[in-house]
């Protein structure tokens, strides 16, 4: 098994950046895609990025692209979410996941963990 533990979410206003960061532990393998996703209210669970196992392929949601960096550090089992030029409807519980494939990808059917979610709230 592989626990999956965000951080880094609170309150900012519309424009400003957050870091989310994903703690992996457990049977952890470096080897595997890992994403984040998110699901603001009354909404599905949405893909926003997603990274291969060595951090060579990177995929964005078109809502996040040029504004989202995703990033992973796999001797430290982190991964990495800057969010800059936030906007009120990147409000969400952001999720990361991880997959026991190295390939990234945006299908969340794809993804095997899950952990339990970090509230962003973007409002004035």
């Amino acid at each position: 098994q592989v626990q999956l533990e965000e951080s880094g979410g609170g309150l900012v206003q519309p424009g400003g950046s957050l870091r989310l960061s994903c703690a992996a532990s457990g049977r952890t393998l470096f080897v595997n895609g890992m994403g984040w996703f998110r699901q603001g209210p009354g909404k599905e669970r949405e893909f926003v990025a997603s990274i291969s196992w060595n951090g060579a392929t990177t995929y964005y949601a078109d809502s996040v692209k040029g504004r989202f960096t995703i990033s992973r550090e796999n001797a430290e089992n982190m991964m990495y979410l800057q969010m800059n030029s936030l906007k009120t409807e990147d409000t969400a519980v952001y999720y990361c996941a991880s997959r026991a494939s190295p390939m990234a990808t945006s299908n969340r059917e794809h993804y095997d963990y899950w952990g339990q979610g970090t509230q962003v709230t973007v409002s004035s």
